[in-house]
């Protein structure tokens, strides 16, 4: 009975020994856990467990066994992505312009054994990495390059922040710059800039208006004198074939009517009338003369008109006979 009652209080040390408060660190923050001998892990949780001092194991979610005084719980890590805020620090760009920059990391451990054995504290460790390479970051590039290339340069940050940090068991998702402040006198400077340019854009603008106006009316212009004078020569080419066509008409009616006066003086006296009108004609002409010119030619025997129908037959049967 009392070798009995003696084992009992043994065991019940030995549960309160196993069940002391561990300090455990977490990437977030001090976890404590404890062998319970049935432990049960929360989902994307790792308890690393050290046996007799030396690491044994890394629980997975879901029930385990641990011995109790043998198997201790070190560490716990959680292995959700975090984010962490990146207090305000200085740096200098390669322009020599002093900016104040802030910014959140946001991280998940992807190795529990080395998150715990590689890095002492890695939240600190993290946070003091991305403030260097921050600053060594904007170290390379000028003022305006911060401003235009600020997914970038959160890129870069990225970049080295996993290049260094990969033995620790730690992956940096993302980092996002979020305040940045600079010198008041950047500032007012930075502001002429800007109202600067947006004059300058104004005035771009309003040159390429009335550029583009005065373009407008030339090309206006230049279609109206074509048009014009495509108009002007389809009038010309139009009276041109109206013309010919009146010549081309006239002729043939002249070639008809001679024709027609031709056949009629081979009739019976055919050529005495013709002679006739001849002198008519000729007559007639006489008449005509004062009426276009105010010097008149005229011939001696004007008194006569006897003598001047005699004329105009002679003439036209001098010009019979030459047929």
């Amino acid at each position: 009975m009392a070798l009995t009652t003696r084992v009992l209080l043994n065991s019940s040390a030995l549960l309160r020994s196993s069940t002391l408060p561990l300090a455990v660190t977490s990437s977030r923050q001090a976890h404590a856990a404890h062998n319970t001998v049935i432990n049960f892990v929360p989902q994307q949780e790792a308890w690393v467990v050290e046996r007799m001092g030396k690491f044994y194991k890394i629980l997975e979610p879901g029930l385990n066994f641990l011995l109790p005084i043998i198997d201790r719980i070190k560490f716990v890590q959680n292995l959700r992505e975090i984010a962490i805020e990146i207090p305000e620090q200085g740096a200098i760009t390669i322009d020599n312009v002093q900016l104040r920059l802030d910014g959140v990391l946001y991280l998940r451990v992807f190795d529990p054994y080395k998150a715990s054995y590689g890095v002492d504290d890695p939240e600190f460790a993290v946070t003091q990495l991305a403030q260097t390479t921050m600053r060594s970051e904007v170290g390379k590039i000028n003022l305006d390059t911060v401003f235009k290339e600020r997914e970038q340069l959160n890129e870069n940050i990225v970049y080295a922040i996993n290049k260094a940090s990969a033995p620790w068991g730690i992956q940096c998702m993302r980092y996002e710059i979020r305040d940045m402040h600079m010198p008041a006198k950047i500032q007012e400077a930075m502001q002429m800039q800007v109202e600067a340019e947006r004059r300058k854009r104004a005035a771009i603008l309003e040159s390429e208006g009335v550029r583009e106006a005065a373009i407008n009316r030339a090309e206006g212009e230049k279609k109206s004198a074509i048009l014009a004078s495509e108009a002007i020569q389809a009038e010309r080419v139009n009276v041109a074939k109206g013309e010919a066509e009146a010549v081309l008409l006239k002729a043939e009616s002249r070639a008809k009517a001679i024709e027609r006066i031709a056949t009629a003086l081979e009739k019976d006296g055919g050529a005495n009338a013709a002679g006739l009108t001849v002198a008519e004609q000729y007559v007639g002409a006489f008449g005509n003369l004062a009426k276009e010119s105010n010097t008149v030619v005229l011939p001696a025997n004007l008194s006569d008109p006897g003598s001047m129908v005699s004329q105009a037959l002679a003439v036209y049967d001098s010009l019979s006979k030459r047929k």
